[in-house]
């Protein structure tokens, strides 16, 4: 099993930890010939660097990709495309209080539990900046639908008050405009499960629905029921409660779905815990956090999303379901 990986024709793998010397990744199965934009690439990765506004992380990292390999005179060649990002604002100092302490709603006591061994700065591997990846991969997957008319938008729907030292929730709506019809396969490889499944491997991600969601549980079938039409051109539905799913696979239309994200975890107020020897501490979190996931999440929301469709894309094309 490899957990560091994502994704089946179009594959990413990626490396590092928050406070190491760079976050990375590897993309196998990338079409060769692409030209790609690398300012676009550029743009994307600085909707989620830290350090814009009061609401962020003053975090100051540059964020600017270093490509390896996969790439000659600015095209896709077909081989892996080997990347990475080196952090150059880390400050392993600003952890050295919770080192021995749990602190609450983090990954601190199950990575403990799970290896016998965590690096507590920022969060290690656990920490949002391995994401970084991500975006890179999803800024590439972009460019690549978008050469086929595949749009790919996110926006903030619900937000939390914030208070002071405190941190709120969000919830985001994506929404994949043209994606083909017949993406995905009616068992375990359905688009929204696979979709899902992605949306979920975001940090601090805790819910998702599509279309309709968790309403749907509310309505009547025939509330709820997409009918068909023909529109002149092609043969759609009148209403989109399904989200632009049936049975696990694309019909056409907008693929519309909302993710949950909690309050991030890391407040400045006084919390109760315990360290590794079970004592009981009094924690206050010192360092550079956010408020909320918001924006800095939008860019890797559309990212995954971006990969997902490309993927299925690309099996479709290559007939490998």
């Amino acid at each position: 099993m490899n957990s560091n990986t994502f994704g089946t024709a179009f594959c990413l793998t990626t490396f590092g930890e928050s406070h190491g010397a760079a976050i990375g990744g590897v993309i196998d199965g990338c079409p060769a010939g692409i030209l790609l934009d690398k300012t676009l690439i550029e743009k994307e990765l600085s909707r989620r660097k830290p350090g814009r506004d009061a609401t962020m992380s003053a975090r100051k990292e540059p964020d600017e990709v270093e490509f390896l390999s996969g790439l000659f005179e600015g095209k896709t060649t077909g081989a892996p495309i080997a990347f990475l990002i080196r952090n150059k604002d880390a400050k392993t100092s600003d952890y050295e209080n919770i080192k021995d302490v749990f602190r609450p709603s983090h990954a601190d006591f199950t990575y403990q539990m799970k290896y016998g061994i965590r690096d507590y700065a920022g969060g290690g591997r656990g920490s949002a900046r391995t994401l970084l990846p991500c975006v890179v991969a999803g800024a590439i997957a972009k460019q690549i639908l978008a050469a086929q008319g595949v749009e790919i938008q996110s926006e903030v729907i619900e937000m939390g008050e914030a208070r002071e030292k405190d941190t709120v929730g969000a919830i985001i709506q994506g929404t994949i405009k043209n994606a083909p019809v017949g993406l995905g396969e009616p068992a375990f490889m359905k688009f929204h499960a696979v979709l899902a499944y992605a949306m979920m491997t975001i940090n601090a991600a805790k819910g998702f629905e599509i279309g309709d969601g968790f309403k749907a549980a509310k309505m009547k079938g025939s509330e709820y029921n997409d009918e068909f039409m023909f529109d002149g051109e092609r043969i759609r539905t009148k209403t989109n409660h399904s989200g632009g799913v049936q049975g696990g696979i694309t019909n056409g239309e907008d693929i519309v779905f909302r993710v949950a994200f909690k309050p991030i975890p890391s407040v400045m107020l006084p919390q109760q815990t315990v360290d590794i020897h079970g004592n009981t501490v009094t924690l206050e979190i010192q360092g550079r956090h956010d408020t909320c996931v918001v924006p800095r999440v939008l860019p890797i929301v559309e990212a995954m999303a971006a990969m997902v469709t490309l993927d299925f894309v690309l099996l479709k094309k290559c007939n490998k379901i």
